[in-house]
């Protein structure tokens, strides 16, 4: 179960760092609203998640994915650059999760 909410508790990353860029500075208030539920959502499935996974991994997890999620968002939603590079290291993240997740 611990894995299962740090997935969805790192997807809430994605959401929380999205709704950041879209509050232009916390003066649109839903927005504001959305970074704060999905930031302390995020934050509670963390901190369940290390309950019984180890800090070092579960952060790792967390962020990378994160860190792919919000990626992914700019290059569909807000139409960043989308590399053979930058595509290249989304992946090699990606199997750093997925091998963190094998080896645990």
């Amino acid at each position: 179960m611990a894995w299962v909410v740090l997935v969805v508790a790192g997807f809430l990353e994605t959401v929380w760092a999205a709704a950041l860029s879209a509050t232009k500075g916390f003066t649109k208030l839903w927005p504001t609203v959305v970074f704060l539920v999905a930031l302390i959502a995020s934050m509670g499935g963390l901190a369940y998640a290390l309950r019984s996974i180890p800090l070092g991994t579960g952060y790792a997890v967390w962020v990378g994915i994160g860190a792919v999620g919000t990626a992914a968002y700019g290059i569909f939603a807000l139409h960043d650059s989308a590399t053979i590079g930058r595509i290249a290291c989304l992946v090699l993240i990606v199997a750093g999760v997925v091998g963190l997740k094998v080896l645990h």
